[in-house]
């Protein structure tokens, strides 16, 4: 079968499969945010809650296990199967939940979110995509799935304050886990068990690319990006909601800054994102983005006492993470050696994670010892240093990710048409791997001769 007999649209099953790993991984993500905006005033009633390192530990404490177990996890499933781990996974969390639902100290939240965490089912939701899609569509799935981190963030901060009032921070983390459960139910009945499961290069992480993933400096470089970012996002939410509660506004009322925030700030990034992928304008894009999260950040520090000024400080520094939240992985998609783009999207995201806990843990003990402009001084600091990174990038080459079905062939076969492959007009890299039956490739973005790959992989059939 070749590229050029593929159908143009997703099948029902391709459909019904990302929709469904889309719902189940969404529901996990809104589970992990929806106590970020209200869970400082929780805290505050809760034995153990006046001490911020703690609170800054519950908070980012799922980070911590997710960063670790992440990868393993995707490993795991190549050898007992996708969707017992994500079983595995969800029962973890929803135990988590549980936990931290009838905790009746800080210390038991702290235990309940680190189990949370340990459901880290990410890797193996993806993987179960890829099994489930064919190559010419994967990329569109992974979007898909992707876009619902978005999505449920921006819903979890807007419903958070009103369900706080209705069931109380217990009762929130009581629905994440019915939630949990719930979500098994799709795995089971919406989500097609795979024909094949194979390991895939594009979405998994392989032990032997590892090397080249972490001697790249210009993946480093992002990958110290989203560990800032999230480090910043973390941090601020031991702040935000007391200080806006400070400047006057009723903790039930936050959904009133948060929602037109988030809403604006989205429509906003609109125009950057089209910008900067169809002129190739990338690295002016993320550079502005990364200056505009820096200068959100310190407004929120000058601005305190104000709920306009936080308001309009809270805009710009989502504005900001909003862009690089949707450049980041298409940054990682460009730079990534084009055999090694899952490991590379797996050690990110684990950094990812592991930014969130630092962020969150380490913002908690300074706001603790040394109070709030520390830990604005502290995130301050992180994103000087990736400004400083972002500068100094290479700027990534206008090329998009291409994959095709290629015919049963042995190891030197594969390595030959590889050669050929990339010797083709606007092929930048080519990769057959034949244990996968995938022709991986980077071609520009514009110029690309897609019908001579077609017909070289025609001949090969």
């Amino acid at each position: 079968m070749s590229a050029s007999s593929s159908s143009e649209r997703m099948s029902p099953t391709e459909l019904r499969a990302t929709a469904g790993l889309a719902g189940v991984y969404g529901l996990r993500m809104f589970g992990l945010f929806i106590i970020l905006p209200v869970f400082a005033f929780y805290a505050e009633d809760l034995p153990g809650g006046n001490n911020y390192t703690l609170v800054g530990i519950a908070l980012g404490a799922y980070g911590l296990t997710q960063a670790i177990l992440q990868i393993p996890f995707g490993w795991l499933s190549d050898r007992i199967g996708r969707k017992p781990v994500i079983y595995l996974g969800l029962i973890l969390f929803a135990i988590g939940s549980f936990i931290a639902a009838t905790a009746v100290d800080i210390y038991w939240v702290i235990f309940g979110r680190i189990i949370q965490g340990a459901g880290a089912i990410s890797a193996a939701v993806m993987a179960l995509a890829a099994d489930l899609t064919r190559e010419e569509h994967r990329t569109k799935a992974m979007a898909t799935i992707g876009m619902t981190i978005g999505t449920v963030f921006a819903l979890s901060l807007i419903v958070a304050p009103a369900l706080n009032q209705l069931i109380g921070v217990p009762g929130i983390f009581a629905m994440t886990g019915v939630l949990a459960m719930l979500a098994m139910l799709v795995v089971k009945k919406v989500v097609p068990d795979p024909e094949v499961s194979r390991f895939h290069s594009d979405t998994e992480a392989s032990p032997t690319s590892f090397g080249s993933v972490l001697r790249n400096t210009q993946l480093l470089r992002l990958n110290y990006g989203i560990f800032a970012l999230h480090a910043a996002l973390m941090a601020l939410w031991l702040v935000v909601p007391l200080t806006l509660r400070q400047a006057g506004m009723a903790a039930d009322d936050h959904w009133q800054i948060y929602l037109p925030v988030l809403v604006l700030s989205m429509l906003l990034i609109i125009p950057a994102i089209i910008y900067a992928e169809k002129k190739a304008k990338l690295k002016p894009v993320f550079i502005t983005a990364v200056g505009l999260l820096l200068i959100g950040q310190l407004s929120l520090a000058v601005t305190a006492h104000s709920i306009w000024g936080t308001a309009a400080a809270l805009l710009i520094f989502f504005v900001a993470f909003n862009l690089l939240e949707a450049s980041l992985p298409s940054l990682i998609s460009k730079i990534a050696p084009v055999g090694a783009k899952g490991t590379a999207i797996g050690v990110y995201s684990s950094t990812q994670f592991l930014g969130a806990f630092v962020g969150a843990a380490f913002g908690g003990y300074l706001v603790q010892y040394h109070g709030s402009y520390a830990l604005y001084a502290f995130c301050g600091v992180l994103l000087v240093i990736w400004f400083i990174l972002a500068l100094t990038m290479q700027a990534p080459a206008a090329v998009r990710s291409k994959m095709y079905h290629v015919q049963e062939m042995d190891t030197d076969k594969s390595m030959g048409l590889s050669r050929e492959l990339a010797a083709l007009s606007g092929v930048h890299e080519a990769l057959v791997l034949a244990d996968e039956r995938v022709a991986y490739l980077k071609v520009d973005m514009q110029g690309f001769d897609e019908e001579g790959v077609i017909k070289l992989l025609g001949e090969e059939t």
